[in-house]
This record gives structure tokens, C-alpha cells and sequence, in this order.
């Protein structure tokens, strides 16, 4: 009997040393928090609700232009402080308990692969769980932005705070990237899921993979199918939950 897609990635998860992920917003939209460009994702369900493109608000100007619009977009569309990790998060850390995977590395701004347990998160765009004083450097916890009205300001100097995200019109953080880099290229077997494989810079990353096998799950097709050593369209939740069955405890 054919082993089905669970099977053979369990048997690879098994073989492999030095397993990387790489992972979009798919990989969160089973723990409830939407995608942004599929149906009822987040650009779609911002249109009606809002009087500018979610691009725009979610850009580097338009923090500085209009603060306060910003924040009301970005507390109703972009905070989740309820969601909780689904069994592709919960997967990964125990791949990393066991000591086979290297590192996550993940476009999402949700904290959710840290809340499951994992240690070495390389997180591309950021966090909505760390926010910092425009003016005197001061860091805080999400909590002094959701538990805000209108602009958020520092108890220290009364400073505007900004998400530690990485807004449209900014850079990437080179330490994140070289990091992310590193791990790529040391990975014997690299996971991608939940990412349509489009952002960039980030999304290139997966083509500096040279090691050996390349998995990828995703929902709809990437510009990297035809790269796929085993190409996997079903729900990463139910794929994952098979997985962590067939490996067993850690």
C-alpha cells in the first residue's frame, strides 16, 4: 500500500538532522487569526470598515501621518490576544524538543510558534508582542496597546509607541535575515507552510535552500511547486496532528 503525504513526511521528519520551517499566515489562520489576501482575509475585511487601503495603514508614512487611524486599524485587525497555538505550531516545538529542528522562521507577527514552546523563532517581520517608545527607547508588552485608546504613549517621557513590526516602507532586520540565512543553508530538510511564497524580500529565502528535501504545505499554489520534493495541499492542522501521531511521544 502507498504511504500517504503524513507518512512520508514523518519518515523524512525522522531521517533528517537539521530541519528548518519557514512559515506565512496559513500557519495561523486554524488558530483563528485570517490571512491577508485570501477570501475574508485581512485586506479584504478592512475595505468597508476603513477609508484607506490596509497597505497603506500598515505602512511606515502613515503611522507618522495619521497615528490615530493606525491604531484603530491595527487593534481591530492585527491584535489576537486570545489565540492560541494549532498542532502545526505545537509540531514544531516538539521537533525542536527533540532536537531536530533549527529554527523557525516565520513572516507572522502573532507570537503564537513562542506561546507553543519554541526557543529559536527568527521572526522576519516582527512582533505585536513588543512595542517600543518612539522617543526614548522604552519597550513594552502588547498590553500598553490594547489596553490604549487612540495613540498609545510611554509612562516614562510620553513618547509615541510603535509596534515592533515591520510596516510597509521599512527595512527587514539584517540580523534576522543573515540568521534565517544560516539556518537555511545548514537544513537537511525544510518545511514551508501557509505562505503563497509572494512577499518579498522574505519569500526568496526559500530559494537559497540547497540541502535535501523540501516540503511544502500549502492550501493553494506557490511559485515553488515545481521545487517541492513532496507538495502537501491539505489543512496543515489535520497533516501536523498525523505527524505528531506517527512520531509518538518525544
Amino acid at each position: 500500500m502507498a504511504k500517504d503525504q503524513a507518512e512520508v513526511l514523518a519518515e523524512w521528519i525522522e531521517e533528517a538532522r537539521r530541519i528548518v520551517f519557514f512559515g506565512g499566515a496559513g500557519t495561523s489562520t486554524e488558530s483563528g487569526i485570517p490571512d491577508f489576501r485570501s477570501a475574508g482575509g485581512l485586506y479584504e475585511s478592512g475595505q468597508d470598515e476603513f477609508p484607506y487601503p490596509p497597505e497603506e495603514m500598515l505602512s511606515r508614512d502613515f503611522f507618522y501621518r495619521k497615528p490615530e487611524t493606525f491604531y484603530r486599524f491595527y487593534r481591530r485587525k492585527m491584535l489576537y490576544p486570545d489565540a492560541r497555538p494549532n498542532p502545526m505550531h505545537l509540531l514544531l516545538a516538539e521537533l525542536e524538543e527533540r532536537g531536530k529542528l533549527n529554527a523557525v522562521i516565520t513572516q507572522n507577527i502573532d507570537g503564537l510558534h513562542q506561546k507553543a514552546g519554541s526557543r529559536r523563532v527568527l521572526e522576519v517581520h516582527g512582533s505585536v508582542l513588543r512595542n517600543t517608545c518612539t522617543d526614548c527607547g522604552a519597550r513594552y508588552g502588547p498590553e500598553i496597546v490594547s489596553g490604549s485608546e487612540g495613540i498609545p504613549r510611554c509612562p516614562v517621557c510620553g513618547g509615541a509607541i510603535k509596534p515592533d513590526v515591520v510596516l510597509y516602507g521599512e527595512m527587514l532586520d539584517s540580523s534576522v535575515l543573515e540568521a534565517s540565512v544560516r539556518a537555511i543553508e545548514e537544513a537537511d530538510l525544510m518545511l514551508v507552510g501557509g505562505t503563497s511564497l509572494t512577499v518579498q524580500p522574505a519569500a526568496s529565502l526559500v530559494g537559497m535552500f540547497e540541502g535535501g528535501r523540501l516540503a511544502l504545505l500549502n492550501r493553494t499554489p506557490t511559485p515553488y511547486d515545481s521545487h517541492a520534493d513532496l507538495l502537501i495541499t491539505e489543512p496543515m492542522g489535520a497533516v501536523a496532528d498525523r505527524v505528531r501521531r506517527l512520531l509518538g511521544p518525544s
